[in-house]
């Protein structure tokens, strides 16, 4: 194993910390040429294409040329199978999608991330599970950026207790005639396929579907919600009334949509987790920088131990959830089934938004008042700190996947 992967070459700016370590030349048994040349396709277009955009797309809206343009450079097409349009780099595995992710996240603006991400976590269910139909109808156009895909999962009264949702789909001959609404939906003002989960049976998980929608169907109406953090996402509100959907359109096997949205997630907390990662070692690189140059009391801030030991425990925390992400990526790689991740991921997606969150914080108290307003130096922390608890929530909060990882356990 060792033999065939290679010591990469320093890559990046080379702020300690600010990278994980194998871009700083250390020895890994994880990467190899393929894995850096990736990196730096991904470091280059994310560089030039939209961190000097991607501050103003967070007040305004995701540009949707962005994911074409994303495919065209052999990057949004990376994670998808060649069969339906993909372009996986050679020897594709896990840690692509890792870098994948993390290097999208150093744009600081979690609306770009889960636009670009949002295609990842809604067409898994019919690539996997789906007719041969709906394939052809949605994938490739979907990943060559020529149309969207938002997952509509979530309602007004169901987050996380999936099994649970009311939104209804009565077979009635050739259709199924769907009702309810949907909230939080990521991408829905710019979908053109929705694919949706709604009960078509009785109570509990054992009475849910997905389906697929299409933006044209009459009775669907989406609005935008206006969110804390990143206004890229288009995250919406969509309503359902008597959509007339035909019974074509069911992905995978009627009352087992269930079981596809939950292994899903594991993916999904995969994705999370890697943007909050990044965005907690963008806290702490900032802070490194700020601590080199700004001036208290007579000397550098990064002179002052109280400040060595706030980037000491940023570092410390930073590394140990790269650790853990690596471990992750290498169960994926390793074809641990999806089943099996549940428990895993969830801790690992909780480890990741608590150190997000605790890096924001300690960011904030390094840069002083510099952190709360949008401008000049501070504004990045500023920024990411309104992040914070959009990364905690979704995916599930983190008091729930503790408990699904303990549950898991069967202690």
């Amino acid at each position: 194993m060792a033999s065939q992967h290679a010591t990469a070459q320093p890559f990046g700016e080379g702020i300690p910390y600010g990278d994980p370590y194998w871009y700083q030349g250390m020895p890994s048994p994880y990467y190899k040429e393929t894995h850096f040349r990736f990196r730096a396709l991904v470091r280059g277009f994310v560089e030039k294409e939209i961190m000097p955009f991607a501050e103003e797309w967070g007040k305004t809206r995701y540009p949707p040329e962005l994911h074409e343009k994303a495919y065209q450079a052999g990057i949004a097409g990376a994670i998808f199978p060649a069969e339906h349009g993909g372009t996986p780099p050679e020897d594709f595995d896990a840690f692509h999608e890792l870098i994948l992710w993390d290097e999208l996240a150093r744009c600081g603006e979690s609306g770009v991330l889960g636009q670009l991400s949002i295609n990842s976590m809604a067409i898994p269910p019919i690539m996997h599970h789906g007719s041969k139909y709906l394939k052809d109808k949605v994938l490739r156009d979907v990943i060559i950026g020529k149309k969207f895909c938002a997952l509509a999962i979530s309602e007004p009264t169901a987050g996380s207790d999936v099994a649970n949702i009311q939104c209804s789909a009565k077979r009635e001959g050739d259709f199924y005639i769907v009702s309810g609404q949907k909230k939080w939906i990521t991408g829905g003002l710019m979908a053109d396929f929705f694919t949706v989960a709604c009960r078509t049976g009785g109570p509990g998980m054992g009475g849910i579907s997905l389906l697929l929608l299409e933006k044209d169907m009459p009775g669907i109406s989406v609005r935008k919600m206006e969110t804390q953090a990143s206004g890229a996402h288009h995250t919406s509100f969509v309503t359902l009334d008597d959509v007339k959907v035909p019974a074509e359109n069911l992905i995978g096997e009627e009352n087992a949509g269930f079981l596809y949205i939950v292994t899903n997630f594991n993916h999904e907390r995969f994705v999370i987790a890697t943007g909050a990662s990044r965005y907690a070692r963008m806290c702490l690189e900032e802070s490194i920088r700020h601590a080199k140059t700004r001036r208290t009391f007579g000397k550098r801030l990064v002179e002052h131990q109280i400040i060595r030991h706030k980037i000491a425990e940023m570092a410390r925390q930073v590394e140990t959830t790269h650790d853990m992400l690596e471990r992750v990526a290498f169960a994926f790689s390793n074809k641990v089934k999806d089943r099996e991740m549940g428990g895993m991921a969830a801790l690992l997606k909780v480890q990741a938004s608590m150190t997000f969150e605790f890096c924001a914080r300690e960011a904030s108290q390094i840069f002083g008042g510099s952190s709360i307003v949008k401008e000049g130096k501070g504004r990045i922390v500023e920024r990411l700190y309104r992040e914070v608890r959009a990364t905690a929530i979704p995916g599930g909060s983190e008091e729930i996947l503790r408990d699904l990882a303990v549950r898991q356990a069967k202690l």
